[in-house]
């Protein structure tokens, strides 16, 4: 019995629409995360990057449970002296709404030289329209 592998250029990448309206934040990435490196796929291989697209709209609806929403902390540093900037996941929420998901995915990813190849194949919309029609995703049922 032989083992085979697909080739990088073989790789079939389709792409996925999920609906994070009412969906808790760690078990949507949990589910994006599987689908962005590709172990949904019989083909799966650690080394192989052959995961597909995903398309998240409504992004700004997304749960925290629990008090998250008051009490969890995002940093950023702007590499000045005291530059170090902190904000409650409300507070992020207003500004930006896809961070969170995209926080919570980017985490879940193992740190490795494929992770930031994956994450650009994730996008995130606040808003219920998406620019990737043309594409025709599957939506995921979550």
């Amino acid at each position: 019995m032989k083992t085979t592998l697909v080739q990088a250029d073989k790789i079939k990448r389709e792409w996925h629409l999920v609906d994070a309206t009412g969906q808790s934040t760690g078990r949507l990435a949990a589910k994006i995360t599987f689908l962005l490196r590709g172990k949904n796929k019989p083909t799966f291989a650690n080394h192989i990057d052959g995961g597909d697209f995903v398309c998240v709209i409504n992004a700004d609806k997304v749960k925290l449970t629990g008090s998250k929403e008051e009490q969890k902390i995002y940093e950023h540093f702007t590499g000045y002296p005291s530059g170090r900037k902190t904000f409650t996941a409300a507070e992020v929420r207003k500004r930006n709404p896809t961070r969170i998901l995209m926080d919570a995915v980017e985490g879940m990813m193992p740190n490795n030289h494929q992770s930031k190849a994956q994450v650009k194949r994730l996008k995130i919309y606040a808003g219920a329209e998406h620019p990737h029609v043309a594409q025709q995703p599957k939506p995921l049922a979550v």
